[in-house]
């Protein structure tokens, strides 16, 4: 395989009070503000001023709340970072290499994916798992190509160890797929990749490995994009999931929070998904669902940054804006579901509350920036120019970049990943920013106008032919 397996850099030890830093950091910001407050008569403090129109005092109470949102959002992933550079590194199934490997079932949804369904299944084929003990099983949903004549070819030359499942009614979607599968698995362990992915040869086994720890419901592995060198939008993706796995991922797992299941590379507990009612056929984000419905059972979800995945991201504008879009509505219909579940659950730590509560709200972020520049721009025009809003909101955003990781979380990730000379990219990051920011807010904000449908259909990223690049 030609993709690079991206190992972690050696970190300088001693760093076991890697928290002071951020606590020295914010209580110099805290001491500073606290000082100019009190070096500036009132009358000049951007406080709440009677004499103003009712219309200028609530956009500017609009303006301090949005601008509170983004800096909790600038403190926690600055807190990752440090954590992830510094901090203790939890990888504590990585070492189990020899063990009476349970059986295991993989599911491969597919619609229409005749280029690529035919080079994850030879890939599966040559994975290092006792092949008694392994099922593959593509799910091919009424595909209109040739998808459901390879998996039949691979179904002939391999009788036993792969058994398609073809489905040819019911609702439509990669959730509708994985529940009609559900009753055909007899093996407690899961496996579910998208068909466009390519595991390596040992990633099985690192999948499987956490779930000899009874507690563990889900399991997710990292990300790779294997055509990263094709234009500059796949250097940004790339740029993007590293930050977002390397480093976010891998420090809510170093401080036991809330860990996403991807349901592209990774696994559940066949018991733990029919104990919460399976996959919700309707959800538009069936990942993000399990997740959460799975937090609020008391079921542990567990990232392996070493398992590492192949994936393919989007080469054009016009399919990372429609991928962005759809996952925007997904999350957000999530986090309609269950919010208000996640607050008051009881199985739930306080810093689990936290954490899954950010995590829900992350495709809001995009509105709340265009409206918080929105009012920056009115309430500058209006002569409202102390202590200059313009200038901190600017600050805070860009701060902030991106939907998965910041500027800084990026910059922390090509250190680890061994691969600095990424990081001359970093600036060219705000075009795929602001590319994002205007779909996920779209996708926000016409959301409630959606009326409500019974048909869930596929939404897939286009595909290319690639394959001499993981070959």
């Amino acid at each position: 395989m030609n993709a690079q397996h991206r190992e972690d850099q050696a970190l300088p030890a001693g760093y076991a009070r890697w928290w002071l830093l951020p606590v020295i950091v914010l209580g110099v910001l805290a001491a500073t503000t606290v000082a100019v407050v009190l070096a500036v008569p009132a009358s000049e403090l951007p406080l709440p001023d009677p004499q103003r129109p009712l219309p200028v005092r609530i956009m500017l109470a609009a303006m301090y709340l949005i601008i509170g949102i983004v800096v909790v959002n600038l403190v926690r992933h600055y807190y990752f970072t440090l954590n992830r550079l510094f901090g203790h590194q939890r990888h504590p199934y990585l070492d189990v290499d020899t063990a009476d490997w349970p059986r295991v079932t993989i599911l491969v949804p597919a619609h229409n994916e005749e280029r690529v369904i035919g080079d994850i299944l030879r890939a599966l084929l040559e994975v290092d798992y006792p092949g008694d003990r392994l099922r593959i099983m593509p799910l091919n949903d009424r595909s209109s190509d040739r998808t459901r004549e390879i998996i039949d070819e691979f179904a002939r030359s391999h009788p036993g160890l792969v058994t398609p499942f073809h489905r040819t009614e019911g609702l439509a979607g990669k959730a509708a797929a994985l529940q009609d599968a559900l009753p055909l698995i007899k093996d407690d362990i899961v496996l579910v990749f998208d068909a466009d992915y390519i595991p390596g040869r040992g990633l099985i086994k690192q999948l499987v490995a956490p779930f000899f720890d009874p507690e563990v419901g889900a399991v997710m592995g990292r990300v790779v994009p294997v055509n990263a060198d094709v234009n500059l939008l796949t250097r940004i993706l790339d740029l993007e999931r590293a930050g977002g796995y390397q480093v976010d991922q891998q420090a809510r797992m170093n401080l036991r929070l809330v860990p996403q299941y991807g349901g592209t590379v990774g696994g559940i507990r066949r018991r733990a998904v029919e104990a919460i009612g399976g996959w919700d056929v309707r959800s538009l984000a069936e990942d993000t669902d399990i997740t959460l419905r799975l937090l609020l059972a008391g079921w542990k979800t567990v990232y392996q940054n070493r398992s590492e995945c192949y994936e393919q991201v989007p080469e054009n504008w016009r399919s990372r804006m429609a991928q962005i879009f759809r996952w925007a509505r997904g999350h957000n219909q999530v986090l309609r579901k269950y919010a208000g579940r996640l607050i008051v659950n009881r199985r739930t730590r306080p810093a689990e509350k936290i954490d899954g509560l950010l995590l829900l709200h992350i495709y809001l972020m995009s509105p709340i920036l265009l409206l918080g520049w929105a009012l920056g721009v009115v309430l500058w025009y209006l002569g409202v120019t102390k202590p200059g809003l313009i200038v901190i909101l600017a600050v805070t955003c860009y701060s902030t970049l991106g939907n998965f990781a910041v500027f800084f979380e990026i910059a922390a990730a090509t250190y680890l990943d061994g691969t600095r000379s990424r990081v001359r990219l970093l600036p060219f990051i705000m075009s795929g920013f602001l590319v994002s920011l205007m779909s996920v807010a779209r996708a926000t904000v016409t959301q409630p106008f959606v009326r409500p449908t019974r048909d869930v259909h596929w939404h897939k990223t286009e595909r290319n032919h690639r394959r001499a690049r993981w070959e």
